[in-house]
């Protein structure tokens, strides 16, 4: 099999907050992924930085009495310890605020400006006479324009949805000094995203399968159809006073974060690259001390130069336009404007090379709703770690919802409990439990010959190469299930064949020696499969068996007769629902905002709301309905046939811009066509299997495109993006909703 080369990165954590439970959600998955593919016998680089510019940080380090370099640096090393309590191994995780990030961000700029796609223009926009800045969109407050609700951003209100400019707010105020913000014209430069070069660009990239099916129908939304400009010149320039990379040639003029947020992916990866060599890639770098006589500009003043290895090279081949080598990038769907459009754009008109793909993924939920402080489900890392301790616990969990699409993840907690302890416990570890006594005190540890039949179905799931391809695409959640079908196929082996019994009876030793060691044949191949979403466990479960680290070797064989393993130690315990409510109940008590709260924590993504800020482009915000529907009686509620359905088939219909043609299994070999305006939301490849709620008595519709035949449920609301109903495990087509 060839090797591939494929660096990873994962979006950027900002420097201004904590890593919790919904940014886990992305690295896990990245994790996941790297280790797979490094276990398939791959060259894979994965990368990662802290992204340390802004407003936000500026003013926080200032609130502090600290400077940013000290601020970032502090943070740095909080980010770093989450992520590796969490088993997430960056082969490199670096900074933005770095001579590679900078230097790569300067030839990017000079680049683009040689070839005229850089602008000056002069803009009108608030500044603060307190503090002597022009201010963020997100850093003025004031009533909206639209509603009147008081205290809004100055890009949207959050209690209408509306969209608007920062000069449209009545009575406008600063919300760093409190001060009535002026007015003042200042110098921005632009990056001219509304050039043909670039819209054609954007137009053949968006579709060319780089993205998943929902992102780029999503692009072409924003692109609009063919000949019309709907894209807006970028502003990436920030005034002084800025934390950031100062703009060559302009004096007071800073890259605007988003800037070279991306270009840290490079920056980072150009660290790796000039360690020293190794005959394998690097382990996660030691902690960087802090920076000491740093500027505004955000340079480094104090950092040694880093000598070129055997590497040196490298970053040309993963790097340069026309490179042979695999790129991706795992991102949240809040942000794939910028790594969808700004990215490429700025990467293929600088002379390097695209993204392979971009793996966007949904938002978490809690319990079925946002994460909220107010209910203790807004959980940091290291409240995690505190309460619960063991993170494969979460690792498994996530992996279970993940199936590579951008759908929102839901944490159920008491889900989390039930499946962790039925799964892992029950089902998992309890194999090895149940038989490895048996060797150690009745046959000094040395296994003997396994069952052939029962293997079989082992041998087959592997050369199969089915779970293989599930994790491939990302779709870990099927993985899963399959390997968890193959635990009950281990557990009935041993149910059936009871050791215990066999313990007891004379001359039954061979038998029990086979059933024990099959069993536990069984469960090496089990670790390793969960050995990309379980790796310390695995690890655990290699030394006790006593065999090196397991790969991805698509030859099956037992462990052998006479091999020896060591003492069976307990793997895991299982998770005490008292630790998860624990956990809520803390997070419940510290409601109160920390300091960097008060200008930094809802603002501190000047990142995550900078599609509102950085372009003009046509937005569409959906707005939920305030008020519940009149009441109606039950007489009403029951003249609606609401079924479970499985999804057959679902596929695209030609000349239709929001709809997919659903095959609908309603039971009884009976089904239905239904004609479902989802196709913005999800890849039909993605659908199909899945149960869903349905209305089965609604007219027929004649349609330009065939006859619906009922109406596939689904929710919406404020936070853009459609969900279809889906019913509990154990649902059957066909079943009535009541």
């Amino acid at each position: 099999m060839t090797t591939r080369k494929i660096l990873v990165t994962s979006a950027l954590p900002y420097a201004n907050g904590s890593i919790h439970l919904g940014h886990l959600v992305e690295y896990i998955q990245t994790d996941i992924w790297v280790r797979f593919q490094k276990m398939q016998g791959n060259e894979v680089h994965y990368v990662c930085a802290d992204d340390t510019h802004g407003t936000p940080i500026m003013l926080r380090a200032e609130k502090e009495g600290i400077t940013p370099e000290q601020l970032i640096a502090r943070v740095w090393q909080e980010h770093y310890d989450d992520f590796s309590e969490f088993h997430v191994e960056f082969d490199h995780y670096g900074s933005t605020n770095s001579t590679e990030t900078r230097e790569s961000a300067e030839t990017i700029y000079r680049t683009l400006r040689d070839k005229n796609l850089i602008e000056v223009r002069s803009i009108e926009q608030y500044y603060d006479p307190v503090k002597n800045m022009f201010l963020p969109d997100r850093f003025i407050k004031g009533e909206c324009p639209k509603c009147a609700a008081k205290d809004q951003y100055g890009d949207n209100c959050e209690v209408c949805g509306a969209a608007y400019a920062p000069t449209e707010l009545i009575s406008p105020y600063s919300a760093v000094s409190g001060a009535n913000p002026e007015l003042r014209n200042s110098d921005h430069y632009f990056f001219k995203l509304s050039a043909d070069s670039c819209q054609q660009f954007l137009r053949n990239w968006t579709k060319s399968g780089t993205l998943q099916t929902e992102a780029a129908n999503k692009m072409q939304e924003w692109l609009g159809i063919e000949g019309e400009n709907k894209l807006s010149d970028w502003d990436i320039s920030r005034d002084a006073p800025y934390f950031g990379f100062e703009i060559p040639d302009a004096p007071g003029k800073y890259f605007y974060v988003w800037l070279d947020a991306p270009v840290g992916y490079m920056g980072s990866f150009k660290q790796l690259c000039n360690k020293k060599p190794h005959p394998r890639p690097n382990p996660p770098n030691p902690p960087i001390p802090p920076l000491s006589g740093g500027s505004q500009s955000g340079r480094e003043t104090d950092t040694p130069p880093l000598a070129r290895g055997g590497w040196e090279g490298l970053f040309d081949e993963f790097w340069k336009a026309g490179s042979k080598t695999e790129l991706y990038h795992f991102i949240g769907k809040d942000i794939l404007y910028f790594h969808a459009l700004f990215w490429p754009a700025m990467l293929e008109h600088a002379g390097f090379r695209t993204p392979t793909k971009l793996f966007a993924h949904g938002f978490l939920t809690v319990n079925g709703e946002k994460m909220s402080k107010s209910r203790g489900t807004f959980i940091t890392a290291r409240s995690y770690v505190d309460h619960i301790k063991n993170t494969e616990y979460l690792r498994y969990y996530y992996a279970s919802k993940l199936n590579g699409t951008m759908e929102d993840l839901d944490l159920s907690l008491d889900d989390f409990v039930t499946k962790v302890n039925s799964d892992l416990i029950g089902k998992y570890v309890n194999i090895a439990s149940r038989c490895a006594g048996f060797i150690s005190k009745r046959f000094d540890g040395k296994l003997g010959n396994t069952d052939a039949a029962a293997s079989a179905e082992f041998q087959a799931a592997f050369t199969g190469g089915e779970i293989a391809r599930c994790y491939e695409n990302r779709d870990f959640s099927r993985a899963l299930r399959e390997i968890m079908r193959l635990a009950d196929v281990a557990n009935q082996y041993i149910a059936e064949k009871k050791p215990w019994e066999l313990a007891k009876q004379e001359g039954k030793d061979a038998e029990l020696l086979e059933v024990c060691s099959t069993a536990l044949t069984l469960f090496r191949d089990l670790t390793r499969y969960l050995k990309p979403v379980l790796p310390k466990l695995a690890a655990q479960v290699e030394a006790f068996l006593n065999i090196p680290p397991m790969i991805w070797d698509d030859q099956w064989a037992a462990l052998g007769s006479g091999h020896v393993i060591n003492t069976y130690q307990h793997l895991a315990t299982r998770l005490d629902p008292k630790l998860v409510e624990a956990m809520v109940a803390a997070n419940q008590e510290s409601l109160p905002p920390s300091p960097a709260s008060v200008q930094g924590e809802t603002v501190q993504s000047e990142q995550r709301h900078a599609v509102h800020q950085q372009h003009t482009a046509s937005i569409e915000v959906a707005q939920a309905e305030k008020d519940f529907e009149p009441f109606i009686s039950i007489e009403d509620f029951a003249k609606v046939d609401l079924r479970v359905a499985r999804i057959v088939n679902a596929e695209q219909v030609e000349g239709a811009a929001k709809l997919l043609k659903l095959t609908l299994d309603i039971g009884d070999g009976n089904s239905r066509t239904v004609f479902a305006g989802i196709k913005s939301a999800y890849d039909p490849e993605n659908l199909k299997g899945r149960l869903t709620v349905m209305v089965a008595n609604l007219t027929p519709r004649k349609m330009k495109f065939g006859l619906s035949e009922g109406m596939v449920l689904a929710a919406s609301g404020e936070a853009s993006g459609l969900f279809i109903l889906s019913p509990d495990d154990g649902a059957q087509p066909g079943m009535r909703i009541k």
